[in-house]
């Protein structure tokens, strides 16, 4: 099929898809949209927890064929396998111990076998990103830009949890969201003109590349790693070149306020870095659903 009849026909398809849905009540075109959110929440704290273990476990096997060291052949370690089990004695999940939020109340957010607690960021996740469904369908309606726009929502929190836990932001993830946004941008009345969206991207990256060797040069030690880079070119390649004033901006702000507090209430030391790739991500959710207001304030 030549590329312009399937743009057509998938736009047609993905039309009267957002037409479907929208002729269903209001009240359950947002259920829908919560349970999906919830559905889609659990299967991020997955990713949060098992990707960086996959990653780790490749480089090693990289290390070792390297080195011509001989390894044992690792156990089969993915996003699906093996099955969700209690970190404290093993017990593998029921089905009806793995619903979103529902199992983690019944169970009082305790391991049915032996008891031990379950941290409270699973359900947490769960209704972050249900909450991030909902405002997806009321900031874009029934569409499927709304869709393209929880995904990317979605994309952002899951990164955002690995930061905090590893410093580290995946190129399995960064990158892939960079494509995703010039993709949804081939349609102009996506989010921005795709002209916009190229510029962007490549923005994005030499700003933070630019502060970084900037940093660099008169401090002599890395201020932010390359995966934030990516990050922020993937917000631009999404929003545009004239939202990375305003979400640098942002995060920059949400950082410094966050690092302050944390430093006085003694969570961490002043000296310790602090990660940017969470406050970057809020930066772009909040300019994707409350658009650019920086530039009406000082503009």
């Amino acid at each position: 099929m030549h590329p312009s009849y399937q743009a057509e026909f998938s736009g047609r398809y993905l039309d009267a898809y957002g037409s479907a849905f929208g002729a269903l009540p209001l009240a359950a075109q947002y259920g829908f949209a919560i349970v999906f959110g919830l559905v889609i929440g659990s299967f991020l704290t997955v990713v949060v927890h098992r990707l960086p273990i996959m990653l780790e476990r490749a480089w090693r096997a990289e290390a070792a064929i390297e080195s011509d060291l001989e390894d044992k052949p690792a156990q089969r370690y993915n996003l699906a396998v093996p099955r969700s089990a209690c970190p404290h004695c093993g017990h593998v999940l029921r089905p009806w111990e793995n619903i979103p939020v529902v199992s983690y109340v019944l169970l009082r957010g305790r391991c049915a076998k032996c008891g031990a607690r379950v941290s409270a960021r699973y359900p947490l996740t769960e209704l972050a990103t249900a909450l991030l469904a909902a405002l997806s369908l009321f900031a874009f309606g029934p569409t499927w830009i709304a869709l393209a726009a929880f995904g990317l929502c979605a994309t952002l929190l899951a990164m955002s949890l690995i930061d905090f836990d590893t410093r580290y932001l995946p190129d399995s993830l960064t990158l892939p969201l960079l494509w995703a946004g010039l993709i949804v941008n081939l349609d102009d009345t996506a989010f921005v003109p795709l002209h916009e969206a190229v510029i962007g991207a490549i923005a994005g990256y030499l700003f933070l590349w630019c502060v970084y060797w900037l940093f660099r040069l008169v401090r002599g030690v890395e201020g932010m790693g390359y995966g934030d880079f990516k990050l922020l070119a993937a917000l631009g390649a999404w929003l545009g070149w004239e939202a990375l004033p305003q979400i640098v901006l942002v995060s920059a702000l949400a950082g410094a306020v966050f690092g302050l507090v944390a430093t006085g209430i003694g969570k961490m030391r002043f000296e310790e870095p602090l990660p940017f790739g969470p406050f970057l991500a809020a930066g772009g959710a909040i300019t994707l659903f409350f658009g650019t207001p920086f530039y009406t304030l000082f503009g």
